[in-house]
C-alpha cells in the first residue's frame, strides 16, 4: 500500500435487519413500545424504522438462511434507569436489570438486556460519565 492509497475500513451502519415472525405485532412493538420513528412498510413483508443515523428493517425472512434470531442490538440511551422503567411500564420482558459491566477512566458502561415481540434479544446501553 502506498501513501496515496487510502486505507479501507467500515465506519457506519446504514441498516440492520431484524427478523419478525408476525410483522404487524413487530411493528406495534418497535413503533409503540420502543417508540422508534416508523418510516414505511414495503412488500412483501418489511417495515422500516429510524434509529439515529441507522435504519432498522423489521421483516419476515424471504429465505431460510435469513430466518434466525437477530444479533443483539445495543440501543444507546442517556439514562438507563429511566429507559428501563419506561419500557418495563410498557410490558417489555427484561432478561437482566440495569447492571454495571465496565468501569473506564471517564465513564461506566451499564447494560440491560430484553426481548422484543419476536423473541430477539436487544439491550439498553448507557455510558454514564464519571465525575
Amino acid at each position: 500500500m502506498t501513501a496515496a492509497t487510502p486505507q479501507f475500513g467500515l465506519t457506519a451502519i446504514g441498516q440492520i435487519f431484524v427478523r419478525a415472525r408476525d410483522l404487524d405485532r413487530a411493528v406495534r412493538f418497535y413503533r409503540d413500545t420502543l417508540g422508534m420513528p416508523f418510516l414505511f412498510q414495503a412488500p412483501p413483508q418489511m417495515a422500516f424504522f429510524q434509529c439515529g443515523a441507522t435504519t432498522v428493517l423489521v421483516g419476515v425472512p424471504e429465505a431460510p438462511e435469513f430466518d434466525h434470531p437477530a444479533s443483539t442490538i445495543y440501543y444507546l440511551v442517556p439514562d438507563i434507569a429511566a429507559a428501563h422503567a419506561t419500557l418495563r411500564g410498557r410490558a417489555v420482558e427484561f432478561i437482566t436489570e440495569p447492571h454495571l459491566v465496565h468501569r473506564a477512566a471517564d465513564y461506566e458502561l451499564w447494560l440491560a438486556e430484553f426481548r422484543d415481540s419476536e423473541g430477539n434479544v436487544l439491550a439498553l446501553m448507557d455510558r454514564k460519565r464519571r465525575a
